[in-house]
């Protein structure tokens, strides 16, 4: 079979014409086209008057040969890829050493433990949190009460922060072996609709999610994998090599018991800042990373979709429309939307007492009132936390910690209108736009908690932006804050095997370690990472 990308057709057009458009596009007769398959579908809206809809097909020729060698000069057209995963290595018959330990069930904890358990090691999968459902009730236990459970919340238990959030599934990664196939495949085994196999900016949703991470558990189950809930990992018991290393021989376990284990994926996330202070007084080598800071912004999704679609706007087709902008500003700084919720809600992310943190979700049918995504500035360890390794997590408690006095010190949110902020003033009221956190927003002054860099930029972006998407600054907007866990302030930093630069058998992986930042990406790297970690394995 072949590839063929970059094919366009009108937004309403006949099932009939997808034929006819491939056979005009390699300009072969009917007869010719024995079949095809769609593997890819977005749109383009970039005229509004004539959005299209853009397809990669699989099409099957009576003489492919001769078609690729006409077009040969098309950059569009090629073979067929092979998308199908290969396990690289299998576990011995019989095997029964050390089972290789998983630390976290976000997605890189989950999918490292799934292909290993699929490879025949048979791994032990800790998270300090709760199954899905019980920490689904603990994280409305703060939406709700405002009470909050620090091991089993959003950002902590099973499915890690992706299972609250909009579920993208999309990432700007290389992916030459296709893993990122691999992971959606595994994904609608699990229950998601098979739509993800074909969209181009593919979602779940999180009521979704809930289900397949308990499908994909029962999976690992059935293969000999094993969960340990409520487990969190204190220590590292390490032992010195020959060569003056360290190897890990073990974790030591909260309730002050050892695990022993040689062969430990990492795959914490991004806000496991107890277990990076414990690394880095081990010795583990650690470095600062750049993330962002910056707030929610919300606006009735009706005003996104006429911005991005026009008269098309809410086409069953097109659906709730998403965007994405930066912005280079004078000061040097960039402004960009992150993570951003069509028809979703905003909701608090906190995992530690005294601190208010914001995060965008949606569900599958992203049918709420309004759309919100991070509005965030890039921050430079060089420049912004230059004292070390840490110094990420000591700014970003900072700022947490204000925005909690700010919202009122009972973890409701300080909020404010974009007019507002524009004009240096605090907000006392709302306009026409209804912030959806909860357990509720302050309105205020938020130049109380974001660094003046950030106020400086947003300034200027914000006019900037609503010259790309009408109403973007319009001064009912709401903006809540804050919004500081985009991404991991350290990584674990790795070598080509892809462990620990100085433990051996110690594999750092995902968001956490600063390798991924997203689910996609993230359950990529949990299978290169279970990958390594068997071929380490057999090596012995």
């Amino acid at each position: 079979m072949l590839r063929l990308s970059g094919l366009t057709l009108p937004l309403d057009h006949p099932d009939e014409a997808m034929p006819e458009a491939i056979c005009t596009r390699l300009g072969v007769p009917r007869e010719d086209l024995l079949g095809f398959e769609v593997v890819k579908r977005g749109n383009d809206a970039r005229k509004k008057s004539a959005i299209l809809l853009v397809y990669t097909v699989d099409v099957s020729l009576r003489d492919e040969a001769a078609v690729l060698a006409r077009l040969a000069g098309d950059h569009e057209l090629r073979q067929r890829p092979d998308t199908d995963y290969r396990f690289p290595v299998m576990a011995p018959q019989g095997w029964s050493g050390l089972r290789p330990v998983v630390v976290g069930a976000g997605p890189c904890g989950l999918f490292a433990g799934l292909v290993l358990a699929q490879m025949g090691f048979r791994p032990i999968i800790l998270d300090r949190g709760k199954v899905v459902r019980e920490r689904t009730k603990d994280t409305w236990g703060l939406w709700r009460r405002s009470e909050l459970n620090p091991d089993s919340n959003v950002q902590f238990g099973e499915g890690g922060a992706g299972t609250f959030s909009d579920g993208k599934l999309y990432c700007r990664i290389k992916d030459p072996r296709f893993l990122g196939r691999k992971v959606l495949e595994e994904f609608v085994k699990a229950g998601a609709p098979e739509d993800i196999l074909t969209e181009a900016h593919p979602h779940i949703g999180t009521f979704r999610l809930v289900t397949m991470v308990e499908s994909m558990r029962a999976t690992i189950e059935a293969l000999g994998g094993e969960y340990r809930w409520q487990t969190r990992v204190d220590d590292l018991a390490l032992e010195r090599t020959g060569d003056g290393r360290q190897r890990l021989r073990g974790l030591i376990l909260a309730d002050g018991s050892l695990l022993e284990a040689d062969h430990v994926v990492l795959a914490i996330g991004h806000s496991a800042r107890p277990t990076f202070e414990m690394l880095h007084e081990r010795g583990v080598f650690i470095e600062p990373k750049p993330f962002s800071i910056g707030v929610r912004i919300e606006h009735p999704q009706s005003w996104v979709d006429e911005a991005r679609y026009g008269k098309y706007a809410k086409h069953p087709v097109l659906g709730a429309a998403a965007y994405s902008l930066a912005h280079h500003c004078a000061n040097g700084r960039t402004v960009y939307s992150f993570c951003m919720c069509p028809g979703g809600r905003v909701v608090a992310a906190t995992s530690e007492e005294g601190r208010v943190v914001t995060n965008g979700m949606s569900q599958y049918s992203r049918a709420e009132f309004n759309a919100n995504s991070g509005l965030v500035v890039g921050i430079d360890p060089a420049k912004d936390y230059p004292d070390g390794p840490l110094g990420g997590i000591a700014l970003q408690r900072h700022w947490e910690s204000l925005a909690y006095v700010a919202g009122g010190s009972n973890y409701r949110a300080p909020g404010q209108k974009v007019g507002d902020f524009l004009a240096g003033r605090p907000s006392t009221e709302l306009g026409s736009v209804t912030p959806s956190y909860k357990p509720g927003v302050t309105m205020t002054d938020l130049t109380r908690c974001l660094p003046d860099y950030v106020v400086e930029s947003f300034h200027e972006a914000l006019p900037a932006f609503g010259r790309q998407i009408r109403n973007y600054d319009h001064p009912d907007a709401v903006m809540t804050g804050v919004e500081t866990r985009t991404s991991s302030p350290i990584r674990i930093t790795r070598g080509k095997d892809l462990q620990s630069l100085n433990v051996e058998r110690l594999f750092p992986a995902g968001e956490g370690a600063g390798y991924a930042g997203g689910i996609l990406s993230a359950a990529i790297d949990g299978i290169k990472v279970a990958e390594a970690v068997a071929a380490s394995i057999v090596r012995g």
